[in-house]
């Protein structure tokens, strides 16, 4: 590997730090996080974030389910939906806007 291989170039910089920053819990939220670390064996942040994680798996079909409304709300595939949330580029209805939309049924 010579020297310009082992540098890497400014277009292929890390991304930015993409880790969340969650709030302080208030101080009976954060004495239960303190021992159910220390019941799991873990670290408040690793058991933060195994929690954080049980609960989405256990929305995940709310979640979907909710997409998949706004998106035929919208007359977009719910792929569409999902894409454009990711990306950042969904827009929220605001009162009114939503006049011309209908709810498109699947079973329409």
């Amino acid at each position: 590997m010579n020297a310009v291989e082992s540098n890497p170039r400014k277009d292929e910089m890390p991304r930015k730090d993409e880790r969340l920053a969650i709030p302080a819990l208030g101080e009976y939220y954060n004495d239960l996080l303190t021992v159910d670390s220390w019941v799991n064996g873990r670290t408040k942040v690793a058991q933060a974030q195994s929690l954080l994680c049980a609960k989405l798996q256990e929305r995940d079909k709310l979640i979907r389910e909710r997409v998949e409304y706004l998106a035929k709300k919208r007359g977009i595939t719910f792929d569409e939906m999902w894409a454009e949330i990711l990306n950042g580029t969904a827009q929220k209805i605001v009162p009114g806007e939503g006049e011309g939309l209908e709810y498109k049924s699947s079973e329409d």
